[in-house]
C-alpha cells in the first residue's frame, strides 16, 4: 500500500512537472509571436488603410449609398463600394495616426488635429457640425481600421518618406470638402489627404488602388493637386482656400 502511495506521489510530481514545462513552453511562444508582431512595426513603417466609408456610422453608410447611386446613374456605370483611406506611420519618435474626419467635440489637440475646414460650404463652416478636422495623432488609433478590406497595406520601410510624411501634413491644402474648388475634376475629401501625402513624400501611388468593384472619390483629387506642386517645385508653398478673414474658413493649430 506504501508502495503504491509512494508512486501515485511520483506520478502526481512528475505530472506538476510536466504542466509547468508546458507552461513556460508556451509563454516562450507567446513572447517570440509578440516580438515579430513587434518587428513588423519597426520605424519607418507606412501603412494604407482601406476601410469601407461608413463601416461603424450608419448614416454615413447610407448617405454614401445614396451619393454613389446618383453618381453612377449620371456616369451611366455600375455602383462601386466607397472607401475611406487612413494612415498609419512608425518613426522613431512613435507611431502616428493621419486622417481627416468630422469633428467630434472641442478637444483636437488630444487627437493631434493640426487644421480645420468647412464641409459643403464655407459659410456653413461657421457650425461645428459642418466642418472638418486632420489628425496627426501619436498613438492614436483609426476607428474602423479592423473593417479595413486587405487589413493594412504597408507602402514604405524608409524612416526619411515616413517622417516627411509627418511634416508635410500641417501644409496639407484644405479646400471645402466635397467640392472641387482645386479644379481636379473630382471633390476634396480624406483621401484627398491621404493620396496629396503619400505624392508629396515621393512615394509611388500608381499601384495604391481600392479593392475591386471599389472607388475612392476624393483620392485622385489628392495626386493632382500634389503633381501640380511637385511639377512646379514649390516644396514649401501651396495655394489658399481660406475665403476671406470672415468665419467658416480654414483654421491651424497653432494660428
Amino acid at each position: 500500500m506504501i508502495g503504491v502511495t509512494r508512486r501515485t506521489h511520483e506520478v502526481h510530481d512528475a505530472d506538476q512537472r510536466f504542466t509547468r514545462s508546458q507552461q513556460a513552453g508556451v509563454r516562450s511562444l507567446i513572447t517570440l509571436r509578440l516580438a515579430g508582431m513587434t518587428s513588423t512595426r519597426a520605424p519607418g513603417a507606412i501603412d494604407l488603410y482601406w476601410i469601407p466609408l461608413g463601416a461603424d456610422a450608419h448614416v454615413v453608410r447610407l448617405s454614401g449609398k445614396v451619393y454613389e447611386a446618383i453618381a453612377a446613374f449620371i456616369g451611366r456605370r455600375p455602383r462601386c463600394a466607397l472607401y475611406h483611406t487612413a494612415l498609419e506611420v512608425d518613426v522613431p519618435d512613435g507611431r502616428y495616426v493621419i486622417e481627416s474626419a468630422p469633428i467630434r467635440d472641442t478637444e483636437g489637440p488630444e487627437r493631434g488635429v493640426v487644421a480645420e475646414a468647412p464641409v459643403g460650404t464655407r459659410w456653413a463652416g461657421r457650425f461645428r457640425l459642418f466642418r472638418y478636422e486632420i489628425r496627426r495623432w501619436r498613438g492614436g488609433a483609426i476607428p474602423d481600421a479592423n473593417a479595413a478590406v486587405g487589413g493594412p497595406i504597408r507602402v514604405a520601410n524608409d524612416v526619411a518618406p515616413a517622417q516627411r510624411v509627418l511634416d508635410l501634413v500641417p501644409s496639407v491644402p484644405t479646400p471645402v470638402w466635397g467640392r472641387d474648388e482645386l479644379h481636379t475634376g473630382d471633390m476634396w475629401n480624406s483621401n484627398s489627404l491621404i493620396s496629396w501625402l503619400l505624392v508629396r513624400a515621393g512615394l509611388d501611388t500608381d499601384d495604391l488602388r481600392p479593392p475591386p468593384g471599389g472607388r475612392a472619390p476624393g483620392w485622385d483629387a489628392g495626386i493632382v493637386v500634389a503633381g501640380r506642386e511637385r511639377s512646379a517645385g514649390h516644396s514649401r508653398r501651396r495655394e489658399t482656400w481660406d475665403g476671406s478673414s470672415g468665419s467658416g474658413g480654414t483654421s491651424r493649430a497653432g494660428s
